[in-house]
């Protein structure tokens, strides 16, 4: 039974679910969106991505709020809306788990590729082999306690390592050369990378499923209660938060208004930011940044991997009509996902950018409708209150805003 009580013991024992959540955040958003837009545009873009992570807060929040007044899951919720929704939801997690199992899996094989001697370097398809049996073994082997072990390592890890980078760079001062014009990201031009970054920032909606489907799983190995677990939600939601503005300065103190063009694809940015940051702070700094970006999409991977697995066999019992999503469905849908990932991995990732861009327009577009949903699942809940109801609908305004921007520039519309 849960602490009827909330103490700072209660409070550390709750923690698991909400920074799994910020670790599947902390992906690509963080180590190359946010800091592109340090590196494009300085500071200028800070309070764009604190506004996003607002006003996104109550959809997600919603989560583990729903879970605990109801005692199901979000899965559990769309599916009380309608077979509608639960389909949408359904087709939308089993194609965006191989796809960005594959997008994240690949980056981090790319980068731990990058930190090893160059007689321990692995070719391309063996590393990212390699990078999915691992995180199938964990998964698979560890279950839900391992990985909640592992992500809490990975976050911890990550968020020291981050804040001792910038601070270091720092002490440093700018790169900016003399008479650098600094240019403005308030444009057309600039749109499709705004819609991007604000997209992706935190995270995809339906990660809030997903983070309910951990909640459920970790009330069943050591309950909490209603407080100790929104507690846990918003350590995890404002860390994900407080480093993307880390790597807004690590982008901005390094590589804004030094002269050398910006690489835009991830791996070649990812790559330039370590070198740049060896050649300004010292080479003994690129295992440090590398070791940042591997932590960020290695964090993404497993928790990617295991979310969509829970959600996608949650959304398809519910369809089938069976009484309990079991260990042994969870670890076969793991498999199938670890194993369709690196097969996009080593026979198609030359299509991969295509595929990503599909799973992001997937996203954007249904974005509102599961805000919306959230929203309406916990609107007559008690733990509503007036200022995060307030809250959510300047949030539904916002991304339907963001989405129609986002359509408009992908027909050509604008931009």
């Amino acid at each position: 039974m849960p602490a009827s009580h909330s103490t700072w013991q209660s409070k550390m024992a709750a923690l698991g679910p909400g920074i799994m959540m910020a670790s599947a955040a902390i992906g690509g958003s963080h180590i190359v969106s946010s800091a592109q837009a340090g590196a494009l545009f300085g500071w200028q873009l800070a309070g764009l991505i604190l506004l996003t992570n607002l006003l996104k807060y109550p959809f997600f929040r919603f989560g583990p709020q729903y879970t605990m007044e109801s005692g199901q899951s979000l899965v559990e919720g769309y599916a009380r809306k309608g077979r509608g929704y639960l389909w949408v939801f359904f087709i939308l997690c089993a194609v965006s788990s191989v796809i960005s199992t594959a997008g994240v899996g690949l980056l981090s094989a790319v980068i731990l590729n990058s930190m090893l001697p160059a007689g321990f370097a692995l070719s391309g398809p063996v590393m990212a082999s390699v990078m999915m049996l691992v995180v199938w073994v964990l998964l698979v082997a560890g279950h839900y306690k391992a990985l909640d072990g592992i992500t809490k390592l990975i976050v911890i890890g990550l968020t020291i390592a981050t804040v001792a980078a910038t601070f270091i760079a720092a002490s440093k001062g700018s790169n900016m050369l003399p008479g650098f014009v600094e240019p403005s990201p308030w444009n057309l031009a600039t749109l499709p990378f705004l819609v991007a970054l604000v997209g992706w920032m935190p995270a995809p909606i339906e990660i809030s499923a997903i983070n309910s489907m951990w909640i459920r799983a970790k009330q069943k190995i050591s309950p909490a209660n209603y407080a100790d677990t929104i507690f846990d939600f918003n350590v995890g939601y404002v860390t994900s938060a407080v480093l993307a503005i880390f790597f807004v300065a690590m982008g901005a103190l390094v590589q804004y208004g030094n002269g050398e063009k910006l690489e835009p694809a991830s791996g070649a940015y990812i790559a330039q930011l370590v070198q740049m940051y060896g050649s300004t702070i010292g080479e003994w700094s690129k295992p440090v940044i590398a070791f940042i970006a591997f932590m960020c999409m290695f964090g993404t991977t497993i928790t990617v991997v295991d979310g969509y697995a829970r959600a996608s066999g949650e959304a398809l019992r519910l369809l089938r009509g069976e009484p309990e999503l079991k260990n042994r469905d969870i670890s076969l849908w793991i498999t199938g996902i670890s194993i369709l990932g690196l097969a996009i991995i080593l026979l198609m990732q030359n299509q991969l950018a295509g595929m990503l861009k599909f799973a992001m327009t997937s996203a954007f577009v249904t974005a509102p409708i599961f805000a919306w949903l959230n929203l309406s699942l916990v609107s007559g809940e008690q733990h509503l209150s007036g200022t995060l109801r307030v809250l959510a609908y300047a949030g539904l305004v916002f991304l339907v805003g963001f989405t129609l921007l986002f359509l408009a520039n992908l027909m050509g519309l604008i931009g």
